[in-house]
């Protein structure tokens, strides 16, 4: 089991990530969600906002008003902000859960 810590870390890894391509992320997902990420192995969690092309105010909490909110256990987050787990594997086998409006849904899967 990851750390809260890893996790922070993690989320604000994948936070650089979405800043340095922006531009590209913008064209394909222009929305404006608060987002809150909810680990639950730890029973903690996380929250900001995609505005952009940017994931901004990355922030412990959680936000129970979120717009786009997704579950995951630690590990499995921090496998899939390195890329050694696949999003969509993660969905189907439920590993990952994201709670959002279909149309929010429909553009999310563009990143994954």
């Amino acid at each position: 089991m990851a750390s809260v810590d890893e996790c922070r870390h993690a989320l604000q890894e994948l936070a650089g990530r979405l800043a340095a391509s922006a531009d590209e992320v913008r064209e394909r997902v222009n929305l404006d969600r608060t987002l809150a990420c909810r680990i639950t192995d730890l029973g903690t969690a996380f929250h900001g906002r995609l505005t952009d092309g940017r994931l901004v105010g990355l922030a412990d909490g959680d936000d129970p008003s979120a717009k786009i909110a997704m579950s995951i256990a630690s590990d499995d987050l921090l496998a899939l902000v390195r890329g050694d787990l696949d999003a969509g594997r993660a969905l189907a086998s439920r590993r990952l859960s994201i709670s959002a409006s279909p149309f929010d849904l429909l553009k999310l899967r563009k990143l994954l």
